[in-house]
């Protein structure tokens, strides 16, 4: 827990936390993007010159352009002058979504499309000669509108409701005058919006209530001529429950007649009650006639208190029975007033008046029930006239509210108009130079970024050790030369110091020293395999070891061609695949090399199956033979390709020295030979970068007298002068 805390270190720009592996990593990605760039200088000044040229064209070709300013104020709250309603709910939004709303409307196509309708733009020779489209026949709305919606600019005013538009053109007076009429437009547009509905919803009421008029008249028309071809009379009469409004209720002539004569007949038939009653007390005693008139009374009464409870003062019985009860009282308060002729002719007369009513009220009943079917078709027209008049009424009534309802007031008001602009304020030279200067320098890192990432290369001699996992044995520069074998003759030229320090590191390998027994080989030919081979040998044999060079390149060898040899010309020129086919022994196949102090075992012939012979035991017997007479033996291996050779040649020597060229073989092809070499069981001590150029210097790696390759300082070994 404590090893983890030390490893992290904050990120003093607040970014968080980083291991140490990860800044590692962060510094070695910078520090290669950096170094390319240090090698792209040329490429990148280049390309930085022609961004700022190519901004300086711009703004000397550019058109110049002039833009006017108007400002508006947007105000949420507005006043009511008129305790009315308004047609539409204002919903309760935030000032910020209001406004925010405001804005979109302000550069919105609908805008657009009303200052081309109003300023009459199609038709307009000065915009259309500002924007160079007189010379189209037609120019399109849409083209028009796409160039208002490009030029137009709103800009809020922070911590205010002030807004600036802004439209630019070649034309000073087509900027002021395109500004004024879109702020001009969109106040409209606002007022239309909040008011413009209370002026449409005025119109369509005047229609519907012109519409509505004709219908009442017609309805009202088809009414009274049913009511007069079926002599319908409906009269008009005021109620009683709402007399402040005056209130009307309606019934028909026959309706009425039949009322009044139903009432008079009630009357009839008390009168006629009264009368029998009085003769039938007159044809009794009188103390026996006015005891029977009293029981009459109390039992007329009691039924006329029963129908009293269960029916109203309109029901002819109820009626009857008040008529008798008042008779009966009558009668025993006149008497014995009246003679008994005289009692029978007001009885004869109450019964012909009786009988009379009642013919009337039957007459009126059969009137008004014939009426009945007609009233139904009366009842339908009278109800669509009042249907249409309260209709009528009710729009009538709202269309009043809507007029004084339309004098509001508009929240959105002109502030400052636009002015004519005095001088144009674009093209920018600064402004251009910086962009361009900006975007030169984005195609730049661009540039570095993608050479950085699409070159698998081997660059860095780092990588060896980072994406290899192999030791670094040591560096090897370009000298730009095609015969290095001479600067292996000067015993302190740059091309030996460099191989001496990768002997020293050689030496570093095993607790005994340098392996005895070392395989030198490459992913692919002509990475310095061959070279290097001669290198460590002459390096070895300067130390005053005996020393053996083999040429296991069984394929294409170069060895003889690098050491001016001829193989096959010297009796004791047999080569590697005579010894390998059991056709010859080593001490008489070798040959010395006098200016290096060195043994070399040639090829010798191509044989057909070189990597079969490799594979034989005959190789790890001529390797075991060579060490009983050798310090020293380095083979000069066939380079790894797809072959099997240099995997079979792997596991007759101690170990392997892996040969790299910088900058040539992609690393996954690096590193699938080496896994290679390493299934086969071969070990592989580590890696040699050869050809490394002055770039190579970037990554913290020079070479010459007093430079250190690899681990440091080059080391004198025991024995070296």
């Amino acid at each position: 827990m404590t090893q983890h805390s030390t490893d992290l270190t904050v990120d003093t720009t607040g970014a968080g936390l980083l291991g140490k592996e990860e800044r590692d990593q962060l510094n070695v990605v910078l520090e290669r993007y950096w170094i390319e760039a240090k090698q792209l200088k040329y490429w990148l000044v280049g390309i930085m010159g022609l961004a700022l040229l190519i901004g300086l064209l711009v703004t000397l070709l550019s058109t110049n352009l002039y833009r006017a300013t108007a400002k508006v104020e947007i105000s949420q709250v507005t006043a009511n002058v008129t305790a009315i309603d308004p047609l539409e709910t204002e919903g309760v939004v935030s000032e910020l979504q209001y406004l925010n709303t405001q804005y979109e409307l302000m550069e919105s196509e609908f805008m657009a499309k009303r200052v081309i309708e109003a300023g009459n733009l199609l038709r307009d020779e000065r915009f259309l000669t500002a924007f160079k489209l007189h010379t189209e026949v037609q120019p399109s709305a849409r083209a028009i509108e796409r160039i208002l919606l490009e030029n137009i600019v709103i800009e809020p005013l922070r911590q205010s409701a002030l807004v600036d538009m802004r439209f630019s053109s070649p034309s000073p007076v087509v900027s002021r005058d395109i500004t004024n009429l879109w702020a001009q437009e969109f106040i409209a547009a606002n007022y239309e919006k909040r008011f413009g509905a209370n002026i449409e919803a005025r119109q369509f009421l005047e229609r519907q209530i012109a519409e509505l008029r004709d219908r009442l008249a017609v309805s009202e028309r088809e009414l009274v001529t049913y009511a007069n071809a079926n002599e319908i009379l409906v009269l008009e009469t005021r109620t009683n429950d709402s007399p402040s409004a005056g209130a009307t209720a309606s019934q028909t002539l026959i309706a009425t007649d039949l009322t009044s004569l139903n009432s008079s007949l009630a009357q009839a038939t008390a009168e006629r009650i009264t009368a029998e009653a009085a003769v039938q007390a007159q044809a009794i005693p009188e103390q026996d006639g006015r005891g029977t008139l009293r029981n009459r009374l109390a039992e007329a009464e009691a039924e006329l208190a029963r129908l009293q409870t269960n029916f109203g003062p309109g029901y002819p019985q109820l009626r009857e029975k008040q008529a008798e009860v008042a008779s009966l009282r009558s009668a025993l308060a006149d008497g014995r007033s009246l003679g008994a002729r005289d009692l029978s002719s007001v009885m004869q007369a109450a019964r012909q008046k009786e009988a009379q009513l009642r013919q009337a009220v039957q007459q009126a009943k059969n009137r008004f029930l014939g009426q009945q079917q007609q009233s139904i078709q009366y009842g339908i027209l009278k109800r669509e006239v009042d249907t249409n008049r309260e209709l009528y009424d009710a729009l009538l009534q709202r269309y009043k509210e809507l007029e004084a309802a339309g004098a509001g007031q508009n929240n959105i008001k002109l502030i400052d108009e636009a002015s004519l602009p005095p001088s144009p304020y674009a093209p920018s030279l600064p402004l251009n130079l910086l962009v361009a200067l900006l975007g030169g320098a984005l195609v730049a890192a661009g540039m570095v970024f993608i050479r950085s990432t699409l070159s698998q290369t081997l660059r860095d001699p780092h990588d060896v050790e980072r994406r290899l996992s192999l030791p670094l044995l040591g560096l090897i520069p370009d000298i730009g030369t095609d015969e290095p074998e001479k600067e292996l003759t000067i015993r302190w030229s740059e091309l030996n110091e460099a191989y001496r320090t990768a002997r020293t590191n050689l030496s570093f390998l095993t607790p005994q020293g340098a392996p005895r027994s070392l395989m030198i080989t490459s992913s692919v030919p002509a990475e310095g395999k061959s070279i290097t081979s001669i290198a460590l040998a002459t390096s070895f044999a300067q130390l005053g070891k005996r020393t053996l060079l083999i040429d296991a390149d069984l394929r294409n060898s170069r060895l003889a061609a690098r050491l001016d040899l001829e193989q096959g010309k010297s009796d004791r020129g047999t080569g590697l695949s005579a010894l390998l086919t059991g056709n010859g022994e080593l001490s008489t196949s070798t040959l010395p090399v006098a200016t290096l102090g060195f043994d070399v075992l040639l090829s010798g012939h191509k044989p057909p199956n070189p990597a079969e012979l490799l594979a034989s035991e005959s190789m790890p017997a001529i390797i075991r033979a060579a060490l009983e007479v050798y310090d020293q033996i380095i083979v000069d291996g066939p380079p790894m390709l797809s072959l099997a050779d240099a995997p079979e040649l792997g596991r007759s020597v101690a170990g392997v020295v892996f040969v790299i060229e910088a900058k040539r073989v992609k690393l996954r092809a690096i590193e699938t030979a080496i896994r290679r070499l390493q299934r086969s069981g071969a070990k592989v001590f580590g890696a040699l970068v050869t050809k490394l150029d002055e770039s190579s210097s970037d990554y913290g790696y020079g070479y010459g007298y007093g430079y250190g390759y690899g681990y440091g300082q080059p080391a004198k070994s025991d024995g070296e002068p």
